[in-house]
């Protein structure tokens, strides 16, 4: 197994039954997947937990920062910092905020199309 990847943690008799989607740790007492067989799969574990360095960064390495509105954008760092526009934002105050953005350079990781939204700014939806 490559270490760099970590593998899908398949519940018990998850592979052949769809309604076992999530994990459930495996507790019976003559448990193959308890026991740790080889070819019974894999359990989660602390082995398999990402570098402290990584932890709670987007996949795309910035750390993220909540923001609501143009002032919260002059506090971001955009060497290590991307924003998140809050889903509570509207449209109009969205668009300020994409704009004044893309002029200080910062990443946004969630955006819209301002050519779409600048035509349904003022129109009925």
């Amino acid at each position: 197994m490559n270490p760099k990847k970590k593998p899908k943690f398949i519940r018990q008799s998850g592979t052949y039954l769809k309604r076992l989607k999530s994990w459930r740790r495996p507790r019976g007492n003559q448990s193959k997947l308890r026991m740790h067989r080889k070819s019974k799969g894999h359990m989660p574990s602390p082995g398999y937990g990402s570098p402290n360095a990584l932890r709670g960064l987007h996949p795309s390495g910035y750390e993220e920062v909540l923001i609501f509105n143009v002032k919260d954008l002059e506090q971001i760092n955009k060497e290590k910092q991307a924003a998140r526009i809050s889903s509570r934002v509207g449209r109009r105050k969205r668009i300020d905020i994409m704009k004044t953005a893309k002029e200080l350079n910062i990443k946004i990781l969630n955006p819209f199309k301002i050519e779409e939204a600048k035509e349904n700014v003022h129109g009925n939806g």
